[in-house]
């Protein structure tokens, strides 16, 4: 049976439900608001605890880090994610996710081959190319300061 671009694209255009994107867009802006009101609220006991400004920058990506691997882990922010959409990919909740979820998703495979083995399948190409790049950039800032 052959089916015409036309007729494939009627058809898929009746089984997809439109998506409701001005609530997609206010969902993600608050969540991804709340996301970054706590890293500030964070900042703010740190300060009021008396850790000093290089702590602070420290123990909040941390303490952020650590909440959303274990929600990832839990199963709690994959529901987050699933109303927020990109309101979660703010970097540090969106890297720490990417790192927990493949890792979880082959834990069946054993803790080396599985776990240890799939946890940067999504986020090691981002680390390899940063790491590549502030090398190149410092080499040049370190050429250009030679001169």
């Amino acid at each position: 049976m052959s089916i015409s671009k036309d007729e494939y694209s009627k058809m898929t255009d009746k089984a997809s439900p439109n998506s409701p994107v001005i609530l997609n867009c206010v969902k993600a802006f608050i969540i991804g608001g709340l996301i970054c009101t706590f890293g500030q609220l964070l900042n703010f006991l740190f300060e009021r605890a008396g850790l000093g400004e290089d702590e602070i920058k420290i123990a909040t990506p941390c303490i952020i880090i650590i909440i959303t691997a274990i929600l990832t882990g839990i199963g709690v922010f994959d529901k987050i994610a699933r109303h927020a959409g990109a309101g979660t990919i703010v970097p540090i909740t969106g890297f720490a996710n990417s790192v927990v979820s493949p890792a979880l998703e082959f834990k069946h495979e054993g803790m080396v081959l599985g776990t240890a083995a799939q946890m940067f399948s999504i986020a090691g190409p981002v680390i390899v190319y940063g790491l590549a790049s502030s090398f190149i950039y410092g080499l040049i800032i370190y050429i250009f300061k030679l001169y």
